[in-house]
């Protein structure tokens, strides 16, 4: 295939596999299966994260009105699962293909142990010839503990596994340069680095069945393109989709990566939500740590620590106005750190292999 990619995660919306009635539409998963089958038998590593469980359990079961959307979302998510996988599985076993069943919450990606315990199921599969589908576990996933979506969960994987590419398929052809709905707009084939306006003309509007909506998903992929692999955001509801985009033959929407930054790099841009201490820097600091050269973040460049954290722990470091300039994990606890604000000759709080730029 004409991208060479080796290695890709492909992320499928609920927008995709979902019928306007809320029920599978099973015909498009089959036809994802058997594209994902050809991928395969040329060579390249599939992980697919799907949505789609919630769904699966509409056709299933009928909910009450008085049920709350909680416990709806439960109760559908945890029958619909089993029907999703086992569609899958049926699907993928006409091609003599096994795949298995990865449910992860956010809390798995929190603790470094737990993270490597995970990369490590995952490598185990595919070393094994088997394609992981990884989902959210919406059963004990709610409110603060979930995902902002299956986007953020796909960019985790990548970026946790290394992929080449991560694919993920919505139901429009990509990132507009206005409304999609308006003559004239044009889908934007190719975006570089950080592009700050790019919210002022996406539509905010969530897809229907979907939580993320397209602010959400272009967020994603800068910080995963950031870290060095190719994101690409593609019409799922087109046939032989994902022959086509890794033909390179495809409008669509791709995100151009930067160099590749290392496994522990990776794991710390994704961990914002489990960093307990912030520092505040002034700005000559700021200019110096987001610089793009191998500098560590020093005391001497260091405003107040605004809350506590122990040696180890993933820290958020913020400039004068609050704002995120990146994350790090602490050499030292927060004790010694505000003795040495502001003094030069100490040791790093951060060193440059353990920070990860926001910027």
């Amino acid at each position: 295939m004409k991208l060479g990619y080796k290695k890709i995660v492909v992320k499928v919306g609920s927008n995709v596999i979902t019928q306007a009635n809320g029920l599978p539409d099973e015909a498009r998963i089959k036809h994802l299966v058997n594209q994902l089958a050809d991928i395969k038998k040329q060579g390249i590593e599939v992980i697919l994260v799907s949505s789609g469980a919630v769904a699966s359990g509409r056709s299933l079961i009928k909910v009450s009105e008085k049920q709350d959307a909680v416990t709806t979302r439960q109760l559908l998510a945890a029958i619909g699962q089993v029907k999703l996988i086992n569609t899958y599985s049926n699907f993928f076993a006409t091609h003599n293909i096994q795949c298995a069943q990865v449910l992860v919450t956010k809390e798995d990606f929190r603790d470094r142990a737990h993270y490597l315990n995970m990369k490590n199921c995952l490598q185990i599969l595919l070393q094994n010839e088997v394609i992981p589908v990884v989902n959210e576990n919406d059963v004990v996933s709610v409110t603060e503990l979930m995902f902002t979506d299956n986007d953020e969960l796909a960019g985790l994987i990548a970026s946790m596994l290394n992929a080449d590419a991560l694919i993920i398929l919505s139901n429009v052809d990509g990132i507009y340069n206005g409304d999609p709905k308006i003559e004239g707009s044009e889908v934007i084939e190719e975006i570089n680095g950080s592009v700050a306006n790019l919210a002022s003309f996406i539509q905010t509007g969530k897809s229907q069945f979907g939580r993320g909506g397209m602010i959400t998903k272009s967020t994603m992929a800068q910080k995963v393109a950031k870290l060095g692999i190719s994101v690409h955001i593609a019409n799922g509801t087109k046939d032989n989709v994902l022959i086509s985009l890794l033909n390179n033959d495809l409008v669509h929407t791709r995100f151009v990566p930067e160099k590749s930054k290392s496994g522990k790099k990776k794991w710390i841009a994704h961990s914002e939500t489990a960093a307990t201490g912030v520092v505040k820097l002034n700005d000559g600091a700021k200019t110096v740590l987001t610089s793009g050269k191998a500098t560590s973040l020093l005391p001497v460049g260091i405003i107040e620590i605004q809350t506590d954290f122990l040696k180890g722990d993933i820290i958020k470091i913020i400039d004068e106005k609050n704002n995120l300039i990146g994350l790090g994990i602490a050499e030292y606890g927060s004790d010694k750190a505000r003795e040495r604000i502001g003094q030069k000759k100490q040791k790093a709080l951060v060193h440059y292999d353990y920070f990860y730029s926001a910027i």
